[in-house]
């Protein structure tokens, strides 16, 4: 966009310039947790359309890792409640 400062085109250019920048850039503040850095200066500066962008995909993504955590301890709660009971099934065999 012509009417942002050049500071502002070269910033959005180098994170988001290209498909790969993009996919880059998405990769770091998904792992980083440095998602701020890179998505207060869209918000400010480029448009503040990028605020329901990001709020929808950092919602996202938080929901679905807490959803992967909360089933790996799950999982691992049932399979040592499943071992209990059959421990105790053998001792009582005896």
């Amino acid at each position: 966009d012509e009417k942002r400062d050049l500071s502002t085109r070269q910033w959005a250019n180098r994170h988001f310039g290209d498909g790969f920048k993009s996919l880059w850039t998405v990769f770091e503040l998904t792992f980083s947790g440095c998602w701020p850095n890179y998505v207060r200066p869209l918000i400010e500066d480029v448009s503040r359309l990028y605020a329901l962008i990001f709020a929808v995909y950092v919602t996202s993504v938080i929901f679905a890792m807490t959803r992967i955590i909360a089933a790996l301890f799950l999982k691992e709660t049932l399979s040592q409640a499943s071992a209990d009971t059959e421990m105790m099934v053998n001792e009582r065999a005896k």
